[in-house]
């Protein structure tokens, strides 16, 4: 099946993840998109080696693209550039600070010359501000945002394990670039679209800002719980495992307690009345639910969980993970040959379309020189 955006030309000046994002999911709706990569190549190739040889990052990030390797300094690759970006419908880019615009790609001026191009700048702080001229990177943004704070134990804050920040701000951007598709549709009119990693997670911050600014105490860190609801996280059982439990209402907490934890009583004493009365005496709870749960094995546990219907989950490990029996993966090409990886999220009943290759460096440079020279 075609993919949605067939006929859409983006081309992506990019590198490391937040712009590859956006572009590699517009290449999987069907747009044709052309990287632009430096003559060595985008540094992300080289972050690891573990996907036969090749950078996961890289393979996550760039499949379905036709790759070509300019130097935007040179006046015949930058001429070049914007032979294509005249036929483009996108433009994305996430160089550093002021790079696009210095090297004469500046995204207003795009749009001045080429009315109906949508462009989209990606950055750590976006173009306004304070810290608009510093570099960022995810872990830095995740430290800035307050993210780390409310994230990890009690003993000291942590990292979310994944690049949550790039992740976030691809994925506000990439709807962006959709609306303003939708919008040129209608009116014939680019857009000028900035998506920082800053604003996107700060836009995931939102319930801790308002624990702290309404509340005057932010989330505090709590690891396998839920800071606002209670008994929502891991608990030990007597086998040596762990379960995940999620009480959502007091109909769901009356059920656990006569039903799985089999001491009906304890839904109505005062400490645990209700949500906020539990969240707040969260040690005495955790400790009548350990009082239980470590006297059982974990298949017992589960199987008075799923009569009661209470939701629960495993703390699974990557390996778990990756053999896990709800995990969908597909298969794309990469020039090392093939390899699995996570299927998409979003399924589209009926499209049986399939992930593009990931291509060597300037895989297809002497094919787009010719097309675009003049």
């Amino acid at each position: 099946m075609t993919g949605a955006l067939e006929g859409i030309l983006v081309v992506s000046m990019d590198q490391a993840v937040a712009a590859p994002y956006v572009a590699s999911r517009l290449a999987d709706g069907g747009a044709r998109v052309i990287k632009i990569e430096r003559p060595d190549g985008d540094f992300a190739r080289s972050y690891d080696r573990v996907a036969k040889g090749q950078s996961a990052y890289f393979v996550w990030l760039n499949r379905g693209k036709e790759s070509i390797a300019l130097d935007i300094k040179d006046p015949e690759d930058a001429a070049l550039l914007r032979n294509i970006i005249a036929k483009a419908d996108v433009f994305i880019q996430n160089l550093a600070p002021g790079a696009a615009a210095r090297s004469g790609f500046d995204s207003a001026e795009l749009r001045q010359a080429f009315p109906r191009l949508i462009t989209c700048d990606i950055s750590g702080y976006g173009d306004e501000g304070p810290y608009r001229d510093m570099r960022a990177y995810d872990l830095l943004v995740q430290a800035e945002s307050g993210l780390c704070s409310v994230t990890g134990t009690p003993d000291g804050p942590g990292r979310v394990g994944v690049s949550v920040c790039d992740i976030a701000c691809g994925m506000a951007a990439h709807a962006a670039i959709l609306e303003a598709l939708f919008h040129r549709e209608r009116t014939g009119e680019g857009r000028a679209i900035k998506s920082s990693l800053f604003d996107s997670m700060a836009d995931w911050m939102t319930v801790p800002y308002l624990h702290e600014v309404y509340g005057g105490k932010a989330p505090q860190r709590e690891g396998l719980h839920h800071p606002s609801i209670a008994p929502y996280g891991a608990y030990d059982t007597a086998d040596g495992n762990q379960v995940v439990i999620a009480i959502q209402n007091q109909r769901e907490w009356a059920r656990l307690c006569a039903d799985v934890l089999q001491t009906a009583d304890l839904a109505d004493r005062p400490a645990f009345h209700d949500n906020v009365a539990r969240v707040e005496n969260r040690a005495a709870l955790n400790a009548e639910i350990a009082a239980i749960f470590t006297k059982l094995p974990r298949d017992e546990i589960v199987t008075r969980l799923k009569a009661a219907k209470i939701a629960f989950g495993a703390v699974n490990n990557v390996a778990d993970f990756a053999a896990h029996p709800q995990l969908r993966t597909m298969e794309i090409e990469t020039p090392k040959g093939p390899l699995d990886v996570v299927a998409p999220p979003a399924q589209i009943v009926g499209d049986s379309s399939v992930l593009g290759p990931v291509p060597a460096l300037d895989e297809h440079g002497h094919n787009i020189r010719e097309e675009f020279s003049t």
